[in-house]
């Protein structure tokens, strides 16, 4: 639940100085490393935010498929997935129901949900796609990067701002504001942004990565047992 709090300040500091920028095209290029502070809060302060566990579980789990390591996989995911979007939510309300913020910031904020779920179901799959390999690609690279952490979860996380590719914990942030401020209804956003972001996340992660990876290192363990 705490990653799912600190997440939803990527939504607000991008809206926040998308707020105070001026209209041009190259307003996205600086407001998107507030995309970023969310998830270098989150990785950096050990919290437990659910698209890394698209990479880290799937590991035991590829080499000891058995229905106890399923299980205990599945329970992480329902359990961390349903924390973080909780966080959000909360947050969410606190934004639309508050005076927090100033008018101009709050439409800023609801620009932000009604470009999460403009592309509709399809296409947010597919971008999901793309912010599951990459959040999972960060993670597998963070324990060998020593002082250079910090550039790597802001590079990446800025790649996934920049190519509006959906996260679904920090696009639920964005999306439940929507749904707040009774901009659309919270059935659209459930059906319409979470789940396909959720089913990308998941493909992005360990397809792409958890099993790619998994199977490169294997068959380098079967080519240095050969040459031994």
């Amino acid at each position: 639940m705490a990653a799912g709090l600190s997440m939803s300040l990527s939504m607000i500091v991008e809206g926040v100085l998308e707020a105070y920028l001026p209209d041009a095209e190259w307003t996205v290029l600086v407001s998107s490393f507030g995309y970023t502070m969310g998830f270098v809060i989150v990785i950096l302060g050990k919290q437990q935010l659910f698209t890394e566990h698209t990479l880290k579980p799937i590991l035991p789990l590829l080499q000891h498929k058995t229905l106890k390591v399923f299980w205990n996989v599945m329970r992480l995911w329902f359990v961390v997935l349903l924390a973080n979007l909780l966080g959000t939510l909360l947050i969410s309300l606190v934004v639309a129901h508050t005076t927090s913020f100033e008018p101009h910031v709050l439409e800023t904020f609801a620009k932000l949900g009604h470009q999460a779920m403009k592309p509709g179901f399809g296409t947010v799959l597919l971008r999901g796609i793309f912010a599951g390999w990459l959040i999972a690609l960060m993670v597998w690279l963070l324990p060998d990067a020593g002082t250079a952490r910090v550039w790597i979860i802001i590079l990446v996380t800025y790649v996934v701002a920049i190519g509006h590719f959906s996260h679904v914990i920090a696009g639920s942030m964005e999306t439940f504001t929507i749904a707040a401020m009774d901009e659309t209804t919270w059935g659209n956003v459930l059906l319409n942004y979470i789940l396909p972001s959720l089913i990308g996340n998941v493909l992005g992660g360990v397809v792409l990565v958890a099993a790619i990876n998994h199977a490169q290192i294997q068959s380098g363990k079967k080519e240095k047992s050969r040459t031994q």
